[in-house]
């Protein structure tokens, strides 16, 4: 799977932002591979690089599409980013045939090992910038000499270090796992391999099952999905944002799709980890 990232959240994911929102298949979108290629998908055509998330599918239950039922249709342009949701399955564009996707419930997925941070260039050029270790909990620099110009516009970003560690407090969807009747964390490194999260190799088990646990609240009525938490307030993504919830909450849109509010945690109500089972 791959979602495009502006710069912004290039930042953000080295920090450890996750994979959520409107993504795409890598197979569908093999042929964009400039900046004004990617622009159909909403990046900007004159930018010097074209930002991307790349990572492989764990199990299709975490993803589903935005159909003609969906209440984005119906959220006013002047609260929107990006282009409009069609409901047909497919980006908005008069020229590619793309599908689009959405995380399910535009919840966080937990990234799994050797996710990547690509940038493609004005040339065509595909450069590997980052790659994600889950073991060390953060991104260590691939992009060499050559690269480090698409590296440097990126406010916040170092061009010669590692990201190590991003903290595993950010947000409330991981990995889990059962091990000889124990729970632990998890890492999946698809398509064959998920183990229990260790630092030391001997103690990395394969777990006899696998679930993304991921935490549900109601606010106002309005079904979320947790982000992050800091002192007495929470922020929130809504599952299914329409108008009349993103009204109720006064959610600001992150990015297309995404709508997120912060709440006092004491009006939160119905708090739940709710485990979503993997095949495997």
């Amino acid at each position: 799977m791959v979602k495009p990232l502006p710069a912004r959240a290039v930042n953000a994911t080295l920090r450890g932002a996750m994979a959520y929102g409107f993504c795409y298949r890598e197979f569908d979108t093999a042929h964009l591979r400039t900046p004004g290629d990617w622009s159909v998908l909403g990046g900007d055509a004159t930018a010097p690089a074209a930002y991307m998330l790349r990572w492989r599918a764990v199990d299709g239950v975490d993803y589903g599409y935005p159909d003609v039922t969906s209440g984005l249709l119906a959220i006013p342009a002047h609260e929107r980013i990006g282009p409009p949701v069609l409901g047909t399955g497919f980006a908005p564009s008069n020229s590619e045939l793309i599908p689009e996707f959405i995380t399910s419930d535009f919840a966080d997925l937990p990234l799994p090992a050797n996710a990547q941070l690509v940038a493609y260039t004005p040339e065509g050029t595909e450069a590997i910038l980052y790659t994600y270790q889950p073991e060390q909990r953060g991104w260590l620099r691939l992009a060499g000499p050559q690269w480090r110009h698409l590296l440097t516009p990126l406010n916040g970003v170092a061009p010669d270090q590692d990201y190590l560690p991003v903290q595993p407090e950010r947000g409330f969807s991981r990995l889990v796992g059962n091990y000889q009747g124990l729970e632990h964390d998890a890492v999946a490194d698809p398509p064959d391999t998920f183990r229990v999260l260790a630092m030391t190799r001997a103690a990395r088990y394969s777990v006899e099952s696998l679930n993304r646990r991921t935490r549900y609240a109601r606010w106002r009525g309005v079904l979320c999905t947790g982000v992050t938490v800091e002192g007495e307030w929470v922020r929130l993504r809504l599952c299914r944002p329409d108008a009349v919830g993103v009204a109720t909450l006064g959610a600001q849109c992150h990015e297309r799709g995404v709508y997120e509010a912060w709440a006092p945690v004491a009006e939160v109500t119905d708090i739940q980890d709710v485990d979503i089972p993997y095949r495997i």
